[in-house]
């Protein structure tokens, strides 16, 4: 039983967990960690615009690309070891990255640094569920996770532009060296192998499609938030989707498929990915905005844009230990849509935010909306967690992720296209007539502030006081449609996932795979 005292996590558990979360950390702090390095990138390589963008973006794209996958063979081969390879991966592409002599290197040499984090990260959430046996000190693990995986992504470009006051670009790679040194001699004496012993052959083909699914969809979305239609990515979305559903029809095919299809269908399960990707929607949709505003409205530098911004990190450290006791004594379903329902009431607050607003009032709201949000996540990682199977845990733990990356990519879409959308309507109306690339302060904010350097004093002002105001505004519609989209997931989990944590529940339908004894051993 999970619940019994002898199953219950000692010293050992939690030190190995505390290792863990280093990799975890610098995974997820490499998503963001070259923003303030690029420009040195760009004077030190001369990549072109193209091979730019591509530095910033392959290594997000292949994570997402490749995290169903690991998670399949982490099932397979052991978590353990498969950490141990991620680590051994994802150090020496640091050292490779950090001493890079060509643009085409540095992103290549980025895309294995999205195969080591794909292999690192369903497998620290995946062995959280073996380590920890215990429903009450897995909440409490699986809260340490979240945390960490949110706060590394907002301290990427702090830590980033800490380093680079001091030293050459090159060592926001190195940083990694130090954490997965500790990890690869530490893991092999704390945590134990666990893998499932009946998983059949790693289908290639299976593994193929998944990434053939998930990449070009990725890509299309994130190209079109960016750029409006375009003929390429709007193919790629569109071959994504339906590779997707040739992924599917194979999984049902075989007798041991990368996904388990039935688990999906179980409401403690499915729901808590959907819930996780309504999370992400909102989380990355509305940072993009929180990022540029610091910067370009209140007019920050983005050391200092990126100092403030951790400031909602206050609102992830209060609410989430706060949903885990809450979660003890009242239906997850509760808590969860709670959560939402506080986020959505920060998303509200955000609507009211103009180019005047003083700071503080905005990074209240900031604080509002992500504290609500990492309390629903928090829960949705623990139920879905829950109610996988051991010997699918690394399984459950990409889908999830997986879910959380196309949630991302869609709130940057679909968020980002609605600023846009307001912003070049309320630009439209407001800009004076003869201001010249008048294309171009329509577009965007960036371009209004780069065209306003080039003019006179007056008319730069009145170029950039329409376009702060013409943002803030479209900040404020893309923050009313979050707060839409929050109260529906709120609503979600209210009234479909209450009592989906509970084992046995009626209406809940049997998983279609059984759960079998692990095999765990310590290697020596």
């Amino acid at each position: 039983m999970e619940n019994t005292p002898n199953t219950r996590a000692g010293r050992k558990e939690w030190t190995a967990l505390g290792v863990l979360m280093l990799p975890l950390l610098l995974v997820s702090m490499d998503v963001s960690i070259l923003y303030f390095a690029i420009p040195y990138i760009s004077q030190d390589l001369e990549p072109s615009a193209t091979q730019q963008l591509w530095i910033l973006d392959m290594y997000g794209f292949v994570l997402a690309g490749l995290l169903i996958t690991m998670g399949a063979l982490g099932d397979r081969v052991g978590r353990r070891t498969l950490v141990l390879g991620g680590a051994a991966v994802f150090g020496a592409a640091s050292i490779a990255a950090a001493y890079a002599h060509s643009a085409e290197l540095l992103i290549a040499v980025r895309a294995l640094l999205g195969l080591g984090g794909a292999a690192l990260m369903p497998s620290t959430l995946a062995l959280i569920r073996n380590l920890f046996r215990d429903t009450r000190q897995r909440a409490q693990a699986v809260t340490l996770w979240t945390g960490v995986m949110t706060a590394g992504i907002s301290l990427g470009p702090v830590v980033s532009g800490l380093l680079l006051e001091h030293f050459w670009w090159g060592s926001v790679f190195l940083i990694n060296l130090p954490a997965m040194a500790l990890l690869l001699a530490l893991v092999p004496f704390l945590v134990p192998e666990f893998k499932a012993p009946q998983q059949g052959r790693f289908d290639l083909l299976s593994a193929a499609l998944s990434l053939a699914a998930l990449l070009p969809v990725v890509y299309g979305i994130k190209e079109l938030a960016q750029h409006g239609y375009e003929p390429l990515p709007a193919l790629g979305v569109t071959s994504g989707l339906v590779l997707g559903f040739v992924f599917v029809h194979r999984q049902k095919r075989l007798t041991h498929p990368m996904i388990d299809l039935g688990l999906l269908g179980r409401r403690a399960f499915g729901g808590p990915v959907v819930a996780n990707l309504l999370a992400m929607f909102a989380t990355v949709g509305m940072a993009v905005y929180l990022t540029q505003y610091l910067q370009s409205v209140l007019g920050m530098s983005p050391f200092e844009a990126a100092l403030w911004s951790l400031v909602p990190a206050a609102g992830l450290a209060v609410m989430a230990p706060v949903a885990a006791v809450l979660a003890q004594h009242v239906d997850r379903a509760f808590v969860m849509g709670g959560g939402f329902l506080v986020s959505a009431c920060g998303f509200l607050w955000l609507t009211q935010v103009h180019a005047d607003t003083a700071l503080w009032v905005t990074l209240a709201g900031a604080s509002v909306y992500a504290g609500g949000l990492v309390a629903a996540m928090t829960l949705a990682n623990e139920l879905a967690l829950g109610a996988a199977p051991p010997e699918r845990a690394g399984s459950a733990a990409a889908v999830l992720e997986s879910g959380q990356e196309l949630g991302g990519a869609l709130g940057m879409a679909i968020l980002g296209s609605i600023g846009a959308a307001v912003y070049g309507r309320d630009m439209a109306d407001a800009l004076p007539a003869g201001v010249p690339h008048a294309d171009a302060v329509r577009e965007t904010l960036g371009g209004a502030t780069t065209v306003a350097a080039g003019l006179p004093s007056s008319t730069a002002d009145t170029v950039l006081s329409a376009a702060r105001d013409a943002f803030t505004h479209g900040m404020g519609f893309a923050a009313l449609g979050a707060a839409v989209v929050m109260a529906a997931a709120g609503l979600f989990c209210l009234v479909l996932l209450r009592g989906a944590g509970k084992a046995k529940h009626p209406t809940d339908p049997p998983s279609e795979s059984t759960v079998t004894p692990l095999t765990a051993h310590v290697v020596p």
